[in-house]
């Protein structure tokens, strides 16, 4: 594996060669801290960002999750000076790049749909930013077969894109945008057109290449999963709006809005009722509210991860089991409630070898914090998912 490339410095400019001795120490770059401050963008009535406040820290990879819609791609594109916002401002170390033209940003960019020159090698395609700064040939040359080194691909210099595979492209087009060594550097869901054995494989040598090189990296997905398992902090959007920035186990295990609880992971939504001293009883459990507690006694939606639900075979139960889906180690279990809803339950595998379809159980809720939210005949809170839609979505 080559050396990294090394950060700028005064006698070193930005698009010419990685000096050997800075590359042999491994210098990891500094990252730039970039903000986005009260942006606001609309496409004639639709209203992509609405007042959009976020800030990524040098050096981290900061993921943009959500919806299609919710304004994370129109972010992105402000961000690389494609789209000019409506009001507000984006921020890079402390300056206002707002008005500066996209090709003076010093960002890098890398499209899910490769965008790779297919007249060009791979070696020339890396080579193309430098080429057009007017660095000498040997030299862009050098840079070039270095960085394809970095990312796997040392023998597909020579290769044009028709010759290569799609996880190849993407890992050239990486190299490309890590050629002028940017600030920043842009991923518009990179993986989403890869097979899932690929994109597993790209996605940690991503995270592998951004920790080395200390790079600001702002990474656009509509996948939990990638979100969640390469992301220093996810950024939940919701038509326009932030509605949770935090690291991805406080962002699964601590979500701060009801839209954030049903969108990230698998989250059931049971009814249950308020006591009045700030738990909720579900399943004849009582369980401490996290967040807001509604005023007063009553019914009550609960939000419950399927983790946080135990199930035991019991004739005595008022359960019912529909399914029991074997996932590996896990098994999900579905189940019907004596009230008419259905729950799933994430257990370890050799402990629901019982649970049948037809089978009678016993649930039983881990005693953890939950979120409570009004009941379907209640006022729905505003920006909140309908019920169920995130009972179906992608796992994280």
């Amino acid at each position: 594996m080559s050396a990294l490339p090394a950060p700028p410095t005064a006698t070193t400019p930005r698009s010419g060669p990685v000096p050997a001795a800075a590359a042999a120490e491994g210098r990891a770059t500094t990252g730039a801290r970039v903000e986005f401050r009260s942006l606001r963008r609309a496409f004639g009535p639709t209203v992509a960002l609405d007042g959009l406040d976020l800030t990524a820290e040098p050096g981290e990879l900061l993921a943009l999750l959500g919806p299609s819609g919710c304004g994370k791609t129109t972010a992105l594109r402000v961000l690389a000076g494609f789209e000019q916002p409506d009001s507000g401002e984006v921020l890079v170390d402390g300056e206002d790049i707002t008005p500066v033209p996209a090709n003076r940003r010093d960002a890098g960019m890398v499209f899910q749909s490769y965008s790779l020159f297919p007249h060009l090698n791979a070696r020339d395609n890396v080579a193309f930013g430098p080429r057009m700064r007017g660095v000498a040939p040997a030299e862009r040359h050098a840079t070039a077969d270095e960085l394809l080194e970095l990312v796997g691909l040392p023998t597909h210099g020579d290769r044009y894109p028709h010759q290569m595979s799609g996880g190849q492209q993407q890992r050239v087009a990486l190299a490309r945008a890590l050629a002028l060594r940017p600030r920043v550097l842009l991923l518009d869901e990179p993986l989403s057109a890869l097979d899932a054995k690929v994109r597993l494989t790209l996605r940690e040598e991503i995270r592998r290449l951004q920790l080395a090189l200390g790079i600001t990296t702002i990474f656009v997905t509509h996948d939990q999963e990638e979100a969640l398992s390469m992301a220093d902090r996810v950024a939940v959007l919701n038509a326009g709006r932030l509605e949770q920035c935090a690291p991805p186990a406080e962002l699964y295990e601590r979500p701060a809005t009801p839209f954030v609880a049903e969108f990230v992971g698998t989250m059931n939504r049971v009814p249950g009722q308020l006591t009045g001293d700030g738990s909720v009883v579900v399943a004849g459990a009582p369980l401490p509210v996290d967040g807001d507690v509604p005023a007063g006694r009553g019914g009550v939606d609960v939000l419950i991860r399927p983790e946080s639900i135990g199930v035991t075979a019991d004739p005595e139960g008022t359960a019912t089991v529909v399914s029991a889906s074997f996932l590996g180690s896990v098994t999900r279990v579905l189940l019907d409630l004596p009230d008419g809803a259905s729950v799933k339950a994430d257990l370890a595998s050799r402990d629901a070898t019982e649970l049948a379809p037809g089978v009678r159980a016993r649930v039983t809720p881990v005693r953890r914090p939950v979120l409570v939210v009004p009941a379907p005949e209640s006022a729905a809170p505003e920006g909140a998912a309908p019920e169920g839609a995130a009972g179906d979505k992608v796992d994280a």
